[in-house]
């Protein structure tokens, strides 16, 4: 219940005294007006780090003043500070590493397979850490949210090992948080009072979570600790927020589609970084190049320009359900203005925005939307492609008339396999064009040939015989 307003600027935009990188010029968000938490919160504002083409990322890429990687680690329980690196860096040795999926969704994702409480598996499908958007990580949310058969299992896992301490009410009466005390005031020992967390990645590598990656403090009772994971409401989404990776180095590298963890004590980690592995720019860009090429705000997502699609995938059509709060038959009559509006959205052709199939449900109805490639192609780009997808789950402007609307779900699918006469379906075309044209033209021409010569009249020699006619009758 939070909006933000204002209007998108562009300026020039340092990052400190400490920071290697230059200022640059940038696109940014200029709040006029806020309301709600995000007026009160102490943050001043948000830094989009995400994919999308006025994340301060993929601008400093396109630019080509770093490579497209960034580090983050945020510090532990009770101390803070913490470091962000734009730009690679060297990954420690023994850093663990998940793949990302660009196309899977448009957030930092990673593959969960599991999880074990004190080295036992919570012996779950690997599917329930796979569904909607997937397991994201997402340095913006500050607790972990899993789905309910998840949250169950790992919730029963850890409160069974607690049974010298006491479950205490939370410091919200609104929440049901799980609450324990009797844990002491000293964070560095709470590993002798909780369980050991790890959590399994689809390549088998193994990221540790120490009791700091899912405990808070309990406000209100001194050395009690409260469970800072959380069952996710309906939403099949497993999402993983700041918690977990307190004291922990994470490397997303965009350009290699993975993500990297190392534990370490991010409160320090800063002076190591210092001098040693500085933001690592992209080959052959002038320093005068960099620091006066401006910014268009209609660039295109610059992330999405340099990944390998999985198996060589490529997107043919994308399709959306989406539930508008207004009856077919009050709808209907605006379908064609509703589709240009979606294309307008989409930053596509409205031709290119197609009404597949539509369900009235009551005073609702659901539409099924397919975005086809534009002209005579068969496939999105790539940038295209997750351009739309990141518009998409963004917020659809429409008009007041057409009610509120939910997205439910979207996809992606490959090209159609066509036959030959499909691929080249014009050229034939185009060949009996030719063919019935040119036949057409010959029959003219026989036809006055033939009217031409059936029209001469042969000559006779003066005398010659010819046949005798009888006269008509006048």
């Amino acid at each position: 219940m939070s909006s933000s307003s204002g209007v998108l600027g562009e300026d020039i935009v340092s990052f400190g005294d400490e920071s290697a990188l230059k200022p640059q010029k940038a696109v940014f968000g200029c709040e006029n007006v806020e309301t709600g938490d995000l007026f009160s919160q102490h943050a001043d504002g948000i830094m989009g780090l995400g994919r999308g083409q006025l994340s301060i990322m993929d601008q400093l890429v396109e630019k080509g003043v770093i490579s497209d990687s960034f580090s983050l680690c945020y510090g532990g329980m009770d101390i803070g500070g913490g470091a962000m690196v734009l730009g690679g860096i060297s990954p420690p040795p023994d850093m663990v590493f998940s793949r990302s999926d660009p196309v899977r969704s448009p957030y930092y994702n990673i593959e969960l397979k599991d999880l074990r409480v004190s080295g036992k598996s919570l012996g779950l499908n690997p599917k329930v850490f796979d569904s909607k958007h997937g397991t994201v990580l997402d340095s913006g949310t500050t607790y972990a949210y899993l789905p309910e058969e998840a949250f169950v299992a790992l919730r029963n896992a850890i409160t069974s090992k607690l049974h010298p301490l006491k479950q205490i009410r939370g410091p919200d009466p609104n929440y049901n948080d799980i609450c324990f005390s009797g844990a002491g005031n000293d964070a560095s020992q709470l590993s002798k009072h909780f369980p050991e967390v790890e959590m399994v990645f689809g390549n088998g590598q193994k990221l540790q979570l120490s009791p700091e990656n899912y405990l808070f403090r309990h406000s209100k009772v001194h050395g009690a600790y409260c469970l800072g994971i959380f069952q996710n409401g309906k939403d099949p989404t497993t999402l993983l927020g700041g918690i977990i990776v307190r004291n922990t180095l994470v490397t997303y590298d965009r350009q290699n589609q993975k993500i990297g963890f190392w534990k370490t004590n991010c409160s320090q980690l800063w002076e190591g970084l210092k001098g040693h592995d500085a933001p690592s720019p992209a080959p052959s860009v002038s320093d005068n190049q960099t620091s006066t090429d401006g910014v268009s705000p209609a660039a295109s997502p610059s992330a999405l320009l340099d990944y390998t699609l999985p198996g060589q995938f490529q997107v043919g059509l994308i399709t959306f359900d989406m539930s508008l709060n207004v009856s077919h038959l009050d709808l209907l009559p605006h379908i064609k203005e509703l589709t240009e509006l979606i294309g307008h959205e989409l930053e596509v052709d409205a031709h290119q925005v197609h009404l597949m199939n539509y369900t009235s449900k009551g005073n609702s109805t659901l539409l099924k939307w397919g975005i086809f490639p534009a002209g005579p192609a068969d496939i999105f780009s790539k940038t295209t492609a997750l351009g739309i997808i990141s518009r998409l789950e963004g917020r659809l402007r429409l008009p007041e008339n057409y009610g509120s609307y939910q997205l439910v779900e979207w996809k992606v699918e490959p090209p159609l396999r066509r036959t030959w006469l499909q691929q080249h379906l014009w050229a034939v075309i185009l060949g009996i064009s030719v063919v019935v044209l040119l036949a057409f033209a010959t029959l003219l021409v026989w036809y006055f040939w033939r009217h031409k010569s059936g029209g001469l009249v042969t000559y006779r020699p003066l005398g010659a015989p010819v046949p005798e006619q009888e006269l008509q009758p006048l």
